[in-house]
């Protein structure tokens, strides 16, 4: 691995990813090649470029929902580096419950499960009073202009903006040392945009290492201490 620097939370290093279309005669679509990336703490990283160009691949690599073919997605893990690609179930249900933090553009909604159940979740699971839990939980609400009148229903019925604010809350919970940001803002107005900025700046702060799609222009200047460029491959098919 190297010798990393101290405050390096994130490192990928020559990460490569192709599927395999098996309903078009398997042509093989390569979407990730050689791609390199440090993060370190108190940064955030915009990917940035065109559709198609593998951002969203790159972004759910690092949070282990797709195995990439080769590299290596290292994370500093409670004092440790280990290895996303290659680490095993356990392993990687502790890094996203401790180290790593995952904010969607959707809400998963469970049935019956209010806002403010959904909202404390990861921070109960840690093991945090229940009270600190649920007084963080309407901080983040309050904040995120979710009104009273919603935190204790099950947000199914919510409008797209208001399951957006509740998931972003769940997602900023927890004090996580890297955080992977998928179109926060996606469906927000400028007022709640500019709440999810103040987030995002607050965690700068305290030293999360941070790795975000924004296609909102104003957000993604205001958020973004560099950009890093993504540029896909040649789908190449298969040949008889």
């Amino acid at each position: 691995m190297g010798n990393k620097q101290m405050n390096t939370q994130l490192q990928v290093e020559h990460l490569s990813k192709t599927f395999v279309l098996h309903n078009q005669n398997g042509v093989r679509l390569p979407v990730l090649h050689d791609a390199n990336l440090t993060v370190g703490g108190g940064e955030c990283v915009v990917l940035h470029g065109h559709s198609g160009s593998g951002k969203s691949t790159l972004l759910r690599s690092l949070y282990a929902n797709y195995l990439p073919d080769q590299g290596q997605i290292l994370v500093r893990h409670q004092g440790q580096w280990l290895d996303i690609v290659r680490a095993e179930a356990r392993e990687i249900l502790a890094v996203r419950r401790h180290t790593v933090g995952w904010v969607s553009q959707f809400l998963r909604v469970i049935p019956r499960v209010s806002a403010l159940n959904l909202v404390m979740q990861p921070l109960l699971e840690l093991g945090v009073d229940g009270l600190q839990c649920r007084a963080r939980a309407e901080a983040l609400l309050e904040r995120l202009n979710v009104p009273q009148r919603l935190w204790h229903l099950a947000p199914s019925t919510f409008s797209g903006g208001e399951q957006q604010r509740v998931n972003i809350a769940r997602g900023f919970i927890v004090d996580y040392p890297v955080l992977l940001l998928d179109e926060p803002t996606a469906s927000l107005d400028e007022r709640n945009s500019m709440a999810v900025v103040g987030l995002i700046e607050q965690a700068k702060q305290r030293g999360a290492a941070i790795v975000g799609i924004f296609h909102d222009e104003e957000v993604r200047r205001r958020v973004a201490d560099r950009l890093y460029d993504m540029r896909p491959p040649q789908p190449v098919e298969n040949r008889p």
